[in-house]
């Protein structure tokens, strides 16, 4: 295997695994604190970005490390300063008061800990396996990675435009009350989303260049699969689809991979 360590990889996994431990259990305590869950949303992205600069510091310093601390601090960074922004002032996202509406007041906290605080911790190490196997490798970057930076660039420039367009929508008072389907959510019902696991899918090709990162392919499967089937896109639409005009909106939009709208 070239310049891959196996005993590096396993300081890498240990030290990305407490990195993610560490940040969940402060973030329960926020929560606890805040009376919100929904901070854990800030904490998604930058639990990526701590476990980006882990790996590389525990791993050998290659530049393949160093490019996707790099990448994985320009999305995370972008998207908890966009949730901190969006979130304050708010009550607690419908998500996880339907995740935990069956579950008595007093046994609330501790139900959060596995169903929200542990999945999600638990996800963020498995999804940044891309970063931190790449952390054990020293092999130089070719046109491969290259190749993952455009698909990275294409996933935040969705997830970024996407996010821009929505925010300006819901600022005009002309819109209240109406579906946003312009620009790329006329594409898309869900670019933000789509954006992200494509953010992924670009640095897991950056960290397949070097052998063992091909193997890591299932953390943007299961990345995607959360975005488009779990806890993303599908439990959103749930409570979006009783809005009047989301349904049509349904018919003629893609719900996760952009194409070209249908006709009105």
């Amino acid at each position: 295997m070239d310049g891959f360590s196996g005993g590096t990889l396993g300081v890498v996994l240990v030290a990305s695994a407490l990195t993610s431990l560490v940040a969940m259990a402060a973030t329960a305590l926020w929560s606890k604190r805040v009376g919100k869950y929904a901070v854990v949303d800030i904490t998604w992205g930058l639990v990526f970005v701590a476990i980006g600069w882990v790996a590389y510091l525990a791993g050998q310093h290659s530049g393949r490390s160093l490019l996707l601390a790099v990448l994985v601090t320009l999305w995370g960074g972008r998207l908890a300063w966009h949730i901190r922004g969006r979130a304050l002032g708010q009550g607690e996202d419908p998500r996880y008061a339907k995740m935990l509406s069956g579950v008595p007041e007093e046994k609330r906290f501790r139900t959060a800990l596995v169903k929200v605080f542990g999945t999600q911790g638990a996800a963020a190490w498995f999804v940044s396996l891309p970063l931190q196997v790449a952390a054990a490798t020293d092999s130089a970057l070719g046109w491969v990675a290259a190749l993952g930076v455009v698909v990275w660039l294409v996933g935040v420039t969705f997830e970024s435009v996407g996010d821009a367009q929505l925010k300006a929508f819901k600022a005009d008072p002309a819109n209240k009350g109406k579906v946003m389907d312009r620009g790329l959510w006329g594409w898309t019902r869900h670019p933000n989303y789509f954006g992200d696991s494509a953010v992924w899918w670009g640095m897991w090709v950056v960290a397949a260049e070097a052998w063992p990162g091909v193997l890591t392919v299932l953390s943007p499967v299961v990345m995607t699969y959360f975005l488009a089937f779990a806890t993303g896109a599908r439990l959103l639409e749930s409570e979006m689809a009783k809005r009047p005009g989301y349904p049509e909106y349904q018919e003629r939009t893609s719900m996760f991979f952009p194409l070209p709208p249908k006709k009105k």
